[in-house]
């Protein structure tokens, strides 16, 4: 297109946008889409994973995270990246280092309170930074969720919901405000019901829609019977964690989808089919298989948005 300066003209075959006092013209469609991008690609997209490549990368979570936060930045939206700090993701080869002014926050999981440390990294060739919830208690084992004789670590509910609460106090001390809260993995379920409950009024997140996105990560692990009492916060009643009562991989899941405003399954997967059947009032995305999955999540986030 051409460069124009002076009023902003409109055509019959073309049109001049005016952005920050230089007209572009843009012809037919692609004006269309332009505009379109211009106007709604301003959002603010915090994703939340259980991992992210470089940095470590277990399951399809790790790829998946790298790609489309990128993609989005691309369209022009703000992104931030929270991820656990598991031990096995080598902190001098990365080059994390702590941020110390978003750290030092105690978080509360049952009767126990226990020291938040945030890092920071950059992802390699690309613009993005991700941040990392630490924790020595939680995070510090050279391990994921499963110790060396591949036994499910007794305490990764604990490590979730510290997790899980660690992000949003976070964003909370960054004082970014997201329009979009894209978490992925089970280890993140719980975020979507906080923020529709004891974080509802918060300022930061009053508008932000949550999408929930599943994987076939399961484990066959019940946790204790305590973990419903671990979970809960302010505004949270009882009948609210219905879905938690199984306290298994379904639980998580379940509850994750309840508080979210819009849930995606990764891949096909006949054994999480089940799960949406019985959540009749959530309509289930299925992106993978999409050539364009970049424009079906730009297009879903504008959606929520309204």
């Amino acid at each position: 297109g051409h460069f124009a300066k002076g009023r902003k003209d409109i055509g019959e075959n073309g049109k001049l946008v005016d952005i920050g006092g230089i007209f572009l013209y843009f012809c037919g469609s692609i004006f269309h889409s332009t505009l379109n991008s211009i106007n709604m690609s301003k959002l603010r997209v915090l994703y939340v994973a259980s991992e992210i490549n470089p940095f470590l990368q277990t399951s399809e979570v790790a790829d998946f995270v790298r790609k489309l936060p990128q993609a989005m930045q691309e369209k022009g939206m703000e992104i931030r990246i929270l991820v656990p700090r598991f031990g096995i993701i080598n902190e001098r080869k990365n080059r994390l280092h702590e941020v110390v002014r978003l750290s030092g926050i105690n978080i509360a999981v049952g009767d126990e309170e226990k020291p938040l440390i945030i890092k920071v990294a950059s992802i390699p060739n690309a613009k993005l930074q991700v941040y990392f919830i630490d924790n020595e208690d939680y995070f510090h084992r050279k391990s994921v969720f499963h110790d060396k004789e591949n036994n499910f670590y007794e305490d990764n509910d604990e490590r979730a919901i510290f997790f899980c609460k660690g992000v949003i106090e976070t964003v909370r001390k960054l004082g970014w405000a997201p329009d979009v809260v894209h978490c992925n993995d089970w280890i993140t379920s719980f975020i979507p019901l906080y923020l529709k409950t004891t974080y509802k009024n918060d300022p930061l997140f009053k508008n932000a829609k949550t999408v929930f996105t599943i994987y076939n990560n399961s484990f066959s692990h019940k946790f204790k019977g305590d973990i419903m009492d671990k979970v809960k916060m302010i505004d949270i009643e009882d009948n609210m964690l219905g879905n938690l009562k199984s306290a298994d991989f379904e639980g998580f899941i379940k509850l994750g989808m309840e508080f979210s405003d819009a849930v995606i399954v990764a891949g096909e997967n006949k054994k999480l089919e089940g799960l949406f059947k019985k959540n009749k009032e959530k309509k289930v995305e299925n992106f993978d298989n999409d050539e364009n999955s970049t424009e079906s999540y730009f297009n879903l986030y504008n959606e929520l948005m309204g």
